[in-house]
């Protein structure tokens, strides 16, 4: 009882501004107590919404097969596998408790750095790297390419390639000279040190962001990335790119050309996509360079914060996890040593 009668006369003798911030956190406490309770239910809401499926084998002749550790885990009838909730997820055989993963989210919509992550959820800088990286691999799956369509604005940004992250000590042979930090690339104009993210997205919103190819992009880049993604009917616009010219007759689409010098013709325009490429580039800027074996992840990171941007916060913090949760996908460690680029 004593203890009780020593916070009520320490906390009235806080400033208006300390009451502000311990409310705050009292909030923040209760909030992430109630999401920690609820979020299972709602990652197995999303996995199963037609019906319970086995993650090994996409068999639906699957039983309840008891619990371990509060978990509810399942037999597969099919292929004899046992699994849970969050088998091939980013959530998959983690050691961390839920509280956590939820942190590490929150952290994700407000964009940190791994580093200033791992210090906030209190976790090691390669713990913070394989978080980030399980939870984003989830998100491409679950997003996907996607598609556009209606008066779409087409365009494409580049940036350097980069190896960070790789060692010597692993093995690793560097193509070419090393740059120094903060150094920019060596050939000027387009080259191969530089990659091409295509990027298209229509007045609705939606968005296709996507590496291409490293240096200049061609029509058989556009054709690959955007086959059967264009809606027939569609109005491109896009900017004075050769390349888009043979790509429009190709897909039969209406093209209204952006000439050097112009901002728009009429209603058609380029400026919601120059806007989002500035965006990026300015979001991409906190990070100091991402290894491009990486760099698709990256990519769809920011193209979901694009999309659920109008959410609230804690919305989104827990809508990560979920989503991240949704979609079979193999995220063990192992498979992010020797991985390759991701180009469509």
């Amino acid at each position: 009882m004593a203890s009780v009668v020593n916070i009520k006369s320490d906390i009235r003798s806080l400033s208006d501004t300390e009451l502000q911030e311990l409310f705050n956190f009292i909030g923040e406490v209760m909030t992430l107590n109630s999401l920690t309770r609820n979020l299972p239910k709602d990652c197995r809401e999303a996995r199963f919404s037609k019906g319970e499926v086995c993650p090994h084998c996409n068999s639906t002749y699957v039983v309840k097969n008891g619990k371990l550790n509060g978990k509810q885990r399942y037999k597969c009838k099919s292929c004899n596998k046992t699994f849970n909730d969050f088998t091939k997820s980013a959530l998959s055989s983690t050691k961390l408790p839920l509280g956590k993963w939820i942190e590490y989210a929150k952290c994700m919509v407000l964009g940190y750095t791994i580093r200033k992550s791992a210090e906030i959820v209190e976790v090691c800088v390669k713990t913070s790297f394989y978080m980030r990286h399980k939870i984003l691999d989830a998100i491409r799956m679950f997003m996907g390419i996607g598609d556009v369509d209606g008066v779409i604005e087409m365009d494409e940004t580049f940036v350097a390639e980069s190896f960070k992250g790789n060692h010597k000590k692993s093995g690793f042979i560097m193509p070419r000279p090393s740059r120094k930090r903060g150094k920019q690339i060596k050939k000027r104009g387009i080259s191969n040190e530089q990659v091409c993210v295509a990027t298209a997205i229509d007045r609705n919103g939606n968005l296709i962001m996507e590496m291409v190819c490293k240096g200049r992009v061609s029509n058989s880049d556009f054709k690959r990335l955007y086959d059967g993604r264009i809606n027939e009917g569609a109005i491109i616009c896009t900017d004075s790119h050769k390349s888009y010219i043979q790509f429009a007759k190709d897909f039969k689409l209406d093209h209204k050309r952006i000439m050097r010098g112009h901002y728009k013709n009429g209603i058609y325009h380029i400026n919601h996509i120059n806007n989002l490429h500035s965006q990026f580039k300015e979001w991409m800027y906190r990070f100091h360079g991402v290894s491009t074996k990486f760099l698709s992840n990256y990519l769809y990171w920011f193209k979901w914060i694009q999309i659920f941007s109008e959410d609230k916060e804690i919305v989104k913090s827990k809508n990560i996890i979920v989503h991240s949760t949704t979609k079979f996908a193999d995220t063990r460690i192992k498979l992010y040593r020797g991985r390759e680029p991701i180009y469509v």
